[in-house]
């Protein structure tokens, strides 16, 4: 092997101009945080020898396996719920956290529980919907290194915490008899594709969809319909049916009560 050490493939070269470079910093002068990514990403490149994997591996799957358990756990007692998700930044004068509080308030009323993120924003507003109004609150808190620390509004047998992302994100799917997604960052689209992606591979049941805001959610509409449907065909024209489009609370949860009266099916708490 070089002494230049491993170098990635199958990845297009990177112009090497003066724009493009970027010296590397000394890590004695990062802060904590910049010097945790670096470290991780000297790590990638690192060569390990067989009892160093298997050990680090063997404590991962470990507490993987922690997780699972103690959410199936917890999760299977809480009965029908609905999961609503949206950006941990809202502010609680915002219109948005205003609307979620009040999505999550008359959910209660027709007796679903509310599942979150456990965060503060949108989260915190559907737990604290859900709790104002005697109903189920959960939330299913993440570790992160900014912005995400329990609300007060979460039920205290109901309160799980996660180290991993995708346990999390199970939990959130399989305990959940719908989703209502309000606008959010990066987290709240991987959590909806997350929802539509096991919908549409037919991994779960065909539970609903509903994004509230119009104005924040109809250029992702548009371009799904114009780019990622009709020039490419990357999906099914019928999966787009899979979301309904909302404004206001009311219609929100009109959406999950017509889906189940379908059915003639009704919350049992």
């Amino acid at each position: 092997m070089s002494d230049k050490g491993i170098k990635p493939t199958g990845l297009p070269p990177v112009p090497q101009s003066q724009e493009n470079i970027r010296p590397l910093t000394d890590v004695s002068l990062m802060n904590p945080a910049v010097q945790e990514d670096e470290a991780r990403i000297r790590e990638a490149f690192e060569n390990k020898d067989w009892a160093e994997i298997k050990s680090a591996d063997s404590w991962v799957v470990f507490k993987v396996m922690a997780e699972f358990v103690e959410g199936f756990d917890r999760m299977a007692k809480i009965g029908p719920c609905v999961s609503i998700f949206g950006s941990a930044r809202t502010k609680p004068d915002h219109a948005h956290y205003k609307m979620a509080e009040e999505i999550a308030a008359k959910l209660v009323k027709y007796g679903y529980g509310v599942i979150t993120g456990g965060g503060p924003g949108i989260m915190e507003a559907g737990n604290k919907g859900a709790k104002q109004n005697g109903g189920k609150s959960v939330g299913l808190n993440i570790k992160l290194p900014h912005e995400q620390y329990p609300n007060i509004y979460i039920d205290p047998d109901k309160n799980i915490n996660f180290d991993f992302f995708f346990v999390r994100k199970v939990m959130f799917v399989k305990y959940a008899q719908g989703f209502i997604v309000l606008p959010g960052g990066f987290g709240t689209m991987d959590e909806l594709f997350e929802s539509l992606t096991l919908i549409q591979t037919q991994k779960i049941g065909r539970f609903p969809i509903v994004l509230v805001g119009k104005s924040y959610w109809s250029g992702l509409i548009e371009w799904i319909r114009n780019t990622m449907c009709d020039d490419a065909h990357y999906i099914n024209p019928n999966d787009l049916n899979l979301i309904s489009l909302v404004d206001t609370a009311d219609e929100a949860v009109e959406v999950i009560e017509r889906f189940y009266s379908k059915y003639l099916l009704k919350p049992n708490f």
